[in-house]
């Protein structure tokens, strides 16, 4: 779900780093707001960044292609507003590292996984209303935010390259090309939000305060 650089126009590109930006602003104003001591959510973030940074070395085949796991659900959950500057920091250390997306396009990249981890984020909130110990709401809501911020990424992405096919290209082929890479992860956001929940419900049981902290 990474866009490499030199696939969309310049002016897309530098959207995406103003819009990254203002995100960025949003998360740490919000975190201060709902922090006493911000910085006591930093380890946690780091840590997740760590599995974030590393989850995209393991590939899963789905013909005619493989995907990557995102985690970009989990990260929602688990760190709530620190989720977006978290997956920022984690996709500029894989565009250096790995060449996976490119600096040009990290400010794309990370509005196209940080804003529907938040997303997540705010559906896996509704515990609060369901029932914040129950282990079958928590690993409904668990399911659904780690689904829907794969789809939601996914999805975006697609529309945003049909959205920007360069006029030397055919149309058409680079519909049908992203249209295959969009279905391509649906069953990889079924397999985030198993994973997700089964966190979830983990956590639940061994150290359920992680869970109540994002909120």
């Amino acid at each position: 779900m990474h866009i490499p650089d030199g696939i969309v126009p310049v002016s897309v590109a530098a959207g995406g780093y103003a819009l990254a930006a203002g995100m960025t602003a949003i998360s740490l104003r919000q975190i201060e707001r709902k922090h006493v001591d911000p910085r006591e959510g930093i380890p946690k973030a780091s840590l997740l960044t760590a599995v974030f940074f590393m989850a995209s070395l393991v590939h899963i085949p789905l013909p005619p292609t493989s995907v990557h796991l995102v985690l970009s659900g989990l990260m929602g959950v688990v760190l709530g507003w620190y989720a977006f500057p978290a997956i920022l920091v984690g996709l500029f250390f894989q565009a250096v590292m790995f060449q996976h997306g490119g600096l040009t396009m990290l400010g794309v990249n990370a509005c196209l996984m940080g804003i529907p981890a938040l997303l997540s984020y705010g559906v896996f909130r509704l515990r609060n209303m369901l029932g914040e110990t129950r282990p079958l709401p928590n690993a409904v809501l668990g399911f659904v935010a780690g689904f829907m911020a794969v789809a939601i990424g996914a999805f975006s992405a697609a529309v945003l390259l049909v959205s920007t096919v360069p006029a030397y290209l055919d149309a058409s082929v680079e519909r049908a090309a992203v249209t295959g890479l969009f279905v391509a992860h649906l069953p990889l956001a079924g397999i985030e939000g198993v994973f997700t929940a089964t966190v979830v419900l983990f956590l639940l049981r061994v150290q359920p305060s992680l869970l109540k902290e994002s909120l």
